[in-house]
Parts: C-alpha cells; structure tokens; sequence
C-alpha cells in the first residue's frame, strides 16, 4: 500500500493536469466514472493515503488499497480501473485501486492538519487525539489516520525504531518526552521517506523494516505478522526498544 509520501510524489507528476479539461473516460470502475467526460479538474491535491482531484461540485478519491498502482502517460498490460485522457495524447491512469467521488469541496471532507506530510499538520492536535486514547499501543496509533494521515507500516516500524519504543507500548505509559518525539518523528520520518523515495533509495534506509538484526547493538529483530488492533507486520528490537507499561 503507498503510503503518504508516495501519494505526494504521484501528487507533484500530477500537478501538469490542473486546469486541464479530462476528454476521455474509460475503465472498469464500478462508479459513473462518466461524469467527469468534459469536466476541468480545478485541483490535484492529496491527504495522506488519498489521491484527489476536485472537480466543480464534486471530487474524486483514489485509494490504491494493498496492490494498487498508477501510471502517467503510459499504461500497464491490465486493465485500469480508471483512465483520464487529456490533449496531446496525455493520460492519467489507475489500476487496482478504489474509485469513489466525493460531493462538494474537499475542503468539507477532509482535514488538512493531519496529514503529517502537510504544510498544515498540527503536531499539538496529534498530541491531544493520543492523549485522549491512552490504551491504544503505539503500533495502532501511528498507523490511524485520523491522527497521523499518510503513516503506513514501514513508517510506524521506523519510528518505533528511531525513539526506542517498543509497538506494543500504550500511548497513555509514555513519558511526555516520549509522546512529543512520537509525534514528531511520525513527520520527520516521513520527509525523510519522501526525499529517499525521490532519490530511489529508500529501502537501503530502513533500519529495521524486513531486516533481522538491530543496527544499533547487533540483536536479533522480533517479528509479529499480525500485531494490535490493526493486524500488521511488525519489527522491532527488544533490546534497545523500550516497553512503556506504565508500572
């Protein structure tokens, strides 16, 4: 599954189709996919795991879900779930995704503060959502995007990784420094992802995200398939990963 980072960069190649009328439609979504036939896209936006273009009156929402995939300009044996067609032969095109439009501004159906990867996240509200749900492990609450809009699970395990805490720590055990370095790294960690995904050298970054030994002191990764509430991959060290239990 993409997450916020690689949304933002499909966001940015997309940026050229703003102000452009869409003059073909095709595809083998389920949704009245038509509606956009003549229509100006008016802006090319994203929120943390969300691909959106505003139409006037409605928007459209992409979500690439597990496998979803995207492609400007050219196409991929598969069908698309949805393609766009603009002058001069250009296309925008999606596969394996969800295709869902949104009535109105986006503006009314999403709030911009928390996506970390936004010029308008607000670390103080990420702060205050955790707090109010203290028995939620850090694991769970990296990867809810009503706090943190764009983490996914290579992010949550890198930044349980960079503060030394263990996944399965409530939020509500930890120390305020802590919870502070959470929030933050959950952004700084993901600017970070975006840089390295744009230099195509991501994964020689990750630390413990399918590796098996820590780099800090050598011990060998726990790893859990299916971890917390939300059922993901998890990697982490049991050495230099501090379990917060609030004992």
């Amino acid at each position: 599954m993409p997450e916020g980072p690689s949304i933002v960069i499909l966001r940015e190649a997309a940026a050229k189709f703003a102000g452009r009328k869409v003059l073909r439609v095709s595809g083998n979504s389920t949704q009245d996919i038509a509606r956009m036939q003549g229509r100006k896209v008016l802006a090319v936006c994203s929120w943390g795991k969300h691909f959106l273009l505003q139409f006037d009156g409605f928007g459209l929402r992409i979500h690439f879900l597990l496998f979803g995939s995207w492609r400007i300009d050219e196409e991929r044996e598969r069908p698309p779930r949805l393609s766009l067609g603009f002058s001069k032969g250009e296309t925008l095109n999606f596969y394996a995704c969800s295709v869902r439009f949104l009535e109105g501004d986006l503006d009314a159906h999403y709030d911009w503060s928390a996506d970390v990867m936004a010029d308008a996240w607000d670390a103080g509200a990420a702060r205050r959502k955790l707090r109010a749900e203290p028995g939620v492990i850090a694991a769970d609450a990296l990867l809810d995007q009503d706090v943190f809009a764009g983490v996914g699970n290579i992010i949550k395990n890198e930044v349980l990784h960079r503060i030394r805490v263990h996944p399965e720590s409530p939020v509500g055990a930890l120390p305020p420094r802590k919870l502070g370095e959470l929030v933050t790294q959950a952004r700084e960690y993901s600017l970070d992802f975006y840089r390295w995904k744009k230099a195509f050298e991501l994964k020689k970054h990750y630390q413990v995200h399918t590796k098996t030994t820590c780099p800090r002191d050598g011990t060998r990764l726990s790893y859990r398939k299916h971890l917390g509430q939300t059922r993901r991959r998890a990697f982490w060290c049991d050495t230099c990963q501090r379990l917060y239990d609030g004992s």
